[in-house]
């Protein structure tokens, strides 16, 4: 168990109850007991929503760290974790498939940039 909190920097917090630690530290709790069932996929919906700049940066880095070896497939509206993280990007409206491809591909699409920005002549905001 000490090795997964030390996977997810949580190593010097393991005698603190799961209710005392910190949002961004209550989330990556959740990624190491996911961690502890060995999964090749991991399913996570807006993994950094309510979370403050340091704690979007401390758990982006953990999920890049522990998406070695394993897919991740995840539902992100932050376009800088988007871009960090993401490998293959799928954007949708509508239930509808946009765009599909590498961040530098997606975010430049004429269907995502009308969808989303208003315009086709913008760039997607957030990652830059």
């Amino acid at each position: 168990m000490l090795a997964l909190l030390e996977l997810v920097d949580l190593r010097e917090m393991a005698a603190l109850k799961a209710g005392d630690l910190p949002y961004g530290r209550k989330r990556a709790l959740e990624i190491a007991t996911t961690m502890a069932m060995e999964p090749t996929l991991m399913l996570l919906d807006e993994p950094t929503q309510g979370m403050g700049h340091e704690d979007v940066d401390r758990v982006t880095a953990l999920i890049k760290r522990v998406a070695e070896g394993r897919t991740v497939l995840m539902v992100e509206h932050n376009m800088k974790v988007v871009s960090k993280i993401a490998d293959r990007i799928t954007v949708l409206a509508r239930g509808a498939v946009l765009a599909e491809g590498n961040y530098a591909e997606v975010s430049k699409h004429p269907a995502v940039l009308e969808a989303y920005m208003g315009s086709e002549a913008a760039e997607l905001e957030g990652a830059h």
